[in-house]
């Protein structure tokens, strides 16, 4: 009947426009401030309007997308390799302490030299091979290697309501970076299909390359010299060199997130500033001020003294992997 036909296109509308965007995120303050953002740079007639092209969010990877604990997945990564080139590189402990104690196998020694001992493991295991080598080495290792606590493959380690969070914002406009202290090269490979971000739209950490012909063929050789420190400070460095504008837009879970928040706001204009606080021992983890891995101190205090939004993990989220869900 004509009345049926007219409640149906009255009754789709309205049942579109009630639905979630975020349903694994609790209702509260932290949701609602993002919504509330979100509704602001959108409205064409409001005072806030952003147009798409200037629609830029950053996020940090490690904490913020997906876990961190015991330790970052890279360094897991990288021990690995440690493990499998060490009988062809007995130099390495003579070069490296901290390779050194890789392979070993005491991790914690590695840990205990901080960003020096991380950085020397990465040079050394993450070179000597081609950029596509490499690639193919990290997708077998994601597709293979599982978390000793979870006994879950990495990738299934990301957070439910941020990949909402992401698919929500890329729905009204937003390009989505990734901006990592992680490797560049180590997120590419599995960043669009985890995320949906293209590997293009990934930046961090680099080892030198150089450039060869191999057999004919033009090759780009991963070099063991590190180029570039995508974490503190050369987080803002970095997005000025990759994405050429100031995100409206930024998450991070940590202090080395903190100047990449600090950037994202200083614009101009409506901007929005979120860190990741974990507070859910039983479902992952509860650790910030006193953490040795993704310590949360210093940004924590700036957001409370400027308003960010602080998400509380147990209090703001119903799940935190996919895989807790319970459709």
């Amino acid at each position: 009947s004509l009345i049926f036909v007219i409640f149906i296109c009255i009754a789709v509308p309205v049942h579109a426009n009630v639905s979630d965007p975020l349903p694994s995120w609790n209702a509260g303050a932290s949701k609602a401030s993002i919504m509330d953002f979100v509704n602001r740079v959108t409205a064409e007639d409001g005072p806030y309007f952003v147009p798409p092209e200037q629609r830029i969010a950053t996020f940090d990877n490690d904490g913020t997308l997906w876990s961190e604990q015991p330790m970052y997945f890279q360094v897991i990564f990288a021990l690995d390799r440690v493990k499998t080139m060490a009988s062809d590189h007995p130099e390495w402990v003579e070069k490296s302490p901290a390779v050194k104690a890789a392979m070993a196998g005491d991790v914690k020694s590695v840990l205990a030299m901080g960003k020096k001992g991380l950085v020397e493991i990465i040079a050394a295991s993450h070179a000597g091979m081609t950029e596509s080598e490499f690639s193919q080495i990290v997708t077998d290792w994601v597709d293979s290697s599982r978390h000793p606590r979870f006994d879950r493959k990495y990738t299934e380690l990301v957070y439910q309501p941020m990949l909402e969070l992401l698919d929500y914002l890329r729905a009204n406009g937003f390009k989505t970076y990734i901006t990592s202290g992680g490797g560049i090269s180590f997120m590419r490979p599995w960043s669009e299909s985890v995320y949906g971000i293209p590997p293009e739209q990934v930046i961090g950490s680099s080892i030198k390359h150089q450039f060869e012909m191999r057999d004919g063929k033009p090759v780009l050789v991963r070099l063991p010299e590190i180029n570039f420190i995508d974490d503190k400070e050369g987080k803002p460095v970095g997005i000025n060199s990759h994405i050429g504008r100031r995100p409206i837009m930024s998450v991070g879970n940590s202090d080395g997130d903190h100047q990449m928040l600090q950037w994202a706001t200083g614009g101009s204009g409506a901007r929005f500033a979120m860190l990741i606080r974990h507070t859910d021992e039983e479902r992952e983890w509860a650790y910030d001020r006193e953490s040795h891995i993704g310590k949360l101190d210093k940004a924590w205090d700036d957001a409370v003294d400027k308003g960010w939004t602080v998400v509380d993990m147990k209090m703001d989220w119903k799940v935190v992997y996919p895989f807790q869900r319970a459709d």
